[in-house]
C-alpha cells in the first residue's frame, strides 16, 4: 500500500469516476426521468386542447355517438316515460 494513495497499491493511480459503472448507474436514473418528463411537457404542450370560449349546453352541442349509446337512450326514455 501506498501512503499517499491509501487504498491503491504502489505505482497506480487510482480510477476516474466516470470510469466505475455503478456511478453510471446512480445518475444515469434520475437523468433518465429528468429526459423522460421533459419529453412529457412538450407531448402536453404541443397536444393541448384549445380553450372554449363557451361552455356547450346539451341544446347547442352536437350528440356524437358512442358506444354507450343504446344505454344512454334507454336510461332518458326510463326517465322521461309518459306515467300509466
Amino acid at each position: 500500500m501506498n501512503a499517499s494513495n491509501p487504498g491503491h497499491p504502489a505505482g497506480t493511480a487510482p480510477t476516474p469516476w466516470w470510469r466505475i459503472g455503478m456511478v453510471w448507474l446512480v445518475l444515469g436514473g434520475p437523468a433518465a426521468v429528468v429526459v423522460a418528463s421533459i419529453f412529457t411537457a412538450v407531448v402536453a404542450y404541443r397536444g393541448a386542447d384549445e380553450v372554449l370560449v363557451e361552455t356547450p349546453s346539451a341544446r347547442t352541442a352536437p350528440v356524437q355517438p358512442t358506444g354507450n349509446m343504446p344505454a344512454v337512450q334507454a336510461r332518458n326514455h326510463a326517465a322521461t316515460a309518459a306515467p300509466r
